[in-house]
């Protein structure tokens, strides 16, 4: 059994700041505790722009604090996300956050990452595995 808050990781190697400034996360269940999925905390900046593309990941997203536009990149489609609203990349769609206010959500992603993941120029995280024990 693992117990861990989101308070014990921060300022640990499992609070992630985006090179890009516009996000930061707190990845408290990761690859390496085998669980099949990983869990984190995301804090989009408000004011901010973020293009992404999980091309290797699907990710469900559970909004618990503040706003954002979220716009479908492929068809166009926007969405307000607010709290209690959920949304899911069952389709590795390409998409853009655009927070209203500070944007705190509550992530999942199959398969998990390892917590050392950053977008790269096309707004894609790469297929980053543990090794085996």
């Amino acid at each position: 059994m693992i117990v861990r808050s989101f308070k014990d990781i921060e300022d640990t190697d499992r609070h992630i700041k985006s090179a890009s400034g516009t996000w930061e996360s707190k990845r408290i269940v990761l690859a390496k505790e085998r669980a099949g999925f990983s869990l984190h905390e995301t804090v989009l900046y408000a004011g901010t722009e973020t293009s992404m593309w999980y091309a290797n990941h699907i990710e469900a997203v559970l909004c618990v604090e503040g706003e954002s536009e979220l716009t479908n990149d492929e068809t166009g489609e926007k969405h307000l996300i607010t709290p209690g609203t959920m949304y899911l990349l069952d389709g590795h769609e390409k998409h853009t956050m655009r927070p209203i206010t500070d944007f705190r959500c509550i992530c999942v992603f199959n398969p998990p990452v390892t917590g050392r993941e950053d977008h790269d120029e096309n707004g894609v995280y790469p297929l980053l595995t543990e090794p085996d024990d």
